[in-house]
């Protein structure tokens, strides 16, 4: 008879990881999170497809949560570029899921202080993305 162990009754789930991103043509800020604590905390700032890449895999991360450019009437803003790395994200085969990034960076501005750190300007909107699809998703 095999014996019942905490390990064997109970095996370990991992938590969903999430990494959020905020894209931008000169800087994309990542932010994480996992599905245990719900909370999102800024990463860094990457700057190409190929530097998210590398922080999904660092990450583990299950699924990606992209903040969409909108503009400010709800239409979807027609960038190449964007598409270009919404495509890069897909190739992955990880779960991307696009939130409304309306004002994010805006947002972000109101806590970071100094609008001359822009690197943390991108994490701060990338962590308000992800916060806010958490959010929706516990609700």
């Amino acid at each position: 008879m095999e014996e019942i162990t905490p390990e064997t009754e109970f095996p370990s789930v991992r938590a969903r990881k999430y990494l959020g991103i905020d894209w931008g043509e000169k800087r994309i800020g990542l932010a994480t999170a996992d599905s245990e604590t719900g909370l999102a905390l800024p990463l860094k700032t990457a700057g190409s497809l190929r530097e998210v890449l590398a922080a999904v895999k660092e990450e583990e991360a299950d699924i990606l949560v992209l903040g969409a450019p909108r503009k400010l009437s709800g239409a979807e803003a027609d960038n190449p570029a964007w598409q270009e790395f919404l495509a890069g994200l897909k190739e992955t085969g990880k779960r991307v899921e696009l939130v409304d990034e309306r004002l994010s960076s805006l947002a972000a501005d109101a806590l970071s202080g100094e609008k001359s750190e822009k690197a943390e300007r991108d994490e701060i909107a990338a962590t308000i993305i992800l916060q806010n699809y958490l959010d929706r998703q516990s609700a």
